[in-house]
């Protein structure tokens, strides 16, 4: 019954995952009743030949990856440069943060109207993005700047060459 929800959860958190507690919070299910859940979900991905990834436990976390045979073909991916496109959400993250930093994953969310722990995480693992220091507030959140690999990405040498803000502030959609 959980199963879906489980992966649905997963696919959003991607690379970060989601550790058991917060899971069995989601689910308003015990701790118990969630390790059957993903036990079962486990079983069933590793053993169906139609599926191309599995469920991993990390620590304390849950993360959906791929099968390791499939390795060679996305390495050939990587390769061709079509992973290397970013999505119109990492695009709008990446915005946010170039105009913003340093600023956190949860005032990207806010200013985004959505979550956001996916784009980061593809900016991050594509070096377009780094963490730079914690929030001095509850909870101590990393902060995002973006890198010099955002200025070579862009072909810009510093965040002067970005277009003003004001520019986009009175464009209105006719």
């Amino acid at each position: 019954m959980y199963q879906a929800k489980i992966m649905a959860l997963l696919f959003v958190a991607g690379d970060q995952g989601i550790s058991e507690k917060d899971l069995a919070d989601l689910l308003e299910i015990d701790r118990a009743a969630l390790r059957q859940s993903v036990e079962q979900l486990k079983i069933k991905l590793m053993s169906d030949v139609e599926s191309g990834i599995m469920l991993e436990e990390f620590n304390t976390s849950y993360k959906l990856i791929t099968k390791s045979e499939y390795s060679e073909l996305l390495t050939k991916y990587f390769k061709t440069g079509l992973g290397t496109k970013l999505s119109q959400a990492a695009l709008e993250v990446l915005s946010i943060i170039a105009y913003r930093q340093p600023i956190t994953r949860i005032e990207v969310d806010e200013i985004r109207g959505v979550q956001s722990s996916g784009s980061i995480n593809t900016l991050l693992a594509r070096k377009l993005i780094k963490e730079n220091g914690k929030k001095d507030v509850i909870g101590h959140p990393n902060l995002y700047v973006v890198t010099d690999e955002f200025f070579d990405y862009f072909g810009i040498k510093n965040i002067k060459e970005l277009p003003k803000i004001e520019k986009f502030e009175d464009y209105k959609e006719e």
